[in-house]
């Protein structure tokens, strides 16, 4: 049993911080962009929602209420709603640096520590991605832990204790990044990153409008 938790628990953990989602790369920018505090508290609206996201289907699981998740309709509306706001965060991307000099130095406004948890929390909740892959976590692990409520909300909350450990690695790495690159480099992540958000969005309107 102990050896099947420490596998799980290696899979759960590379799953959610090497999984380049938008999320992944949100954290990645904000790393470059904003430094390690502003990027940690992001990462912690992320996991704050895995967590979320985990406690409630422990429930939906104990009680077999399940359908919601892999109902047609739910995953529909959430997949075309998280493309919406996936798009727009992407465009906010796009906004013009402030050029200072001949240097062209970016002269960036950190956002506030609520609107960093807010925007990880949600980025991540609304991604039903999320949600079939906490559904597939909490259904393996409940068996090696015969669906324990109290012993699953345990080994979760260790379980992502660790994942945001490895978060906060990850971008403390991306802000040393920051100390090598230039102001037209960092805009120019940016506007990458504005990309990959927005073709992350426009791939869930896709996937969950036009193919059905």
């Amino acid at each position: 049993m102990a050896l099947s938790l420490i596998y799980q628990t290696f899979i759960i953990v590379l799953l959610l911080t090497f999984s380049f989602g938008p999320a992944f790369f949100a954290l990645i920018n904000t790393g470059i962009r904003h430094g390690h505090r502003t990027a940690s508290l992001l990462a912690v609206g992320v996991v704050l929602s895995d967590f979320v996201v985990c406690i409630l289907i422990i429930f939906l699981v104990h009680f077999g209420a399940t359908n919601f998740i892999q109902d047609e309709k739910s995953q529909r509306f959430m997949g075309i709603l998280a493309g919406i706001i996936l798009i727009v965060f992407g465009a906010l991307h796009f906004r013009e640096p402030v050029e200072n000099g001949k240097d062209a130095t970016i002269e960036i406004k950190v956002p506030s520590a609520n609107m960093m948890v807010f925007k990880g929390f949600f980025l991540n909740s609304l991604n039903p991605t999320v949600w079939l892959l906490w559904l597939g976590n909490v259904t393996a692990v409940g068996k090696t832990l015969s669906y324990s409520i109290f012993k699953m909300i345990v080994y979760f909350s260790i379980t992502l204790g660790l994942v945001l450990l490895v978060e906060i690695g990850k971008v403390s790495v991306a802000n040393k990044l920051k100390k090598i690159l230039t102001a037209k480099i960092m805009h120019r992540v940016n506007v990458v990153t504005g990309c990959l958000l927005m073709v992350f969005g426009v791939a869930l309107i896709y996937n969950h409008f036009f193919e059905h």
